[in-house]
């Protein structure tokens, strides 16, 4: 089931975001996410969330800042049987069009971005880890 975050779920989403951005970008040190996850928690609460429960637990979630996804993530155990392409096309009903950015070496997140219709548009480098990163847009 998808439904919009409310703020009671705020510590179990950070905690999701955590562990997804650990094992799936290994090529930034842990510590990174680590000192970034107070900043993200704040940054959600002011965004549009959206969760995808099972059995009542949150195991994905995508969070939108005006037309801009700020990020999909899925538990590791859950990847790759439609859980977040049914989240992309969740917010895909209510968006003319969406923006994201998705790192060089995240080849995973790259393909599944570009299956599920986004293009590339230009390239860039996060300045706060020095990695390269895409623009990717749908519309």
């Amino acid at each position: 089931m998808i439904r919009k975050m409310n703020p009671e779920d705020l510590q179990n989403v950070v905690e999701l975001w955590l562990r997804v951005n650990i094992a799936n970008h290994r090529f930034i040190k842990r510590e990174y996410w680590l000192k970034q996850a107070a900043a993200v928690e704040e940054a959600m609460r002011d965004a549009d969330i959206y969760v995808y429960e099972e059995n009542q637990k949150i195991i994905a979630f995508v969070g939108l800042i005006d037309q801009y996804i700020a990020g999909v993530f899925v538990s590791n155990s859950k990847q790759s049987k439609g859980i977040g392409k049914a989240l992309l096309e969740h917010i895909k009903a209510s968006s003319p069009t969406l923006s994201l950015k998705v790192y060089q070496k995240n080849e995973g997140a790259l393909r599944f971005y570009q299956r599920e219709g986004f293009k590339i548009v230009s390239e860039g480098l996060d300045e706060d880890n020095n990695e390269k990163d895409f623009l990717m847009t749908w519309k």
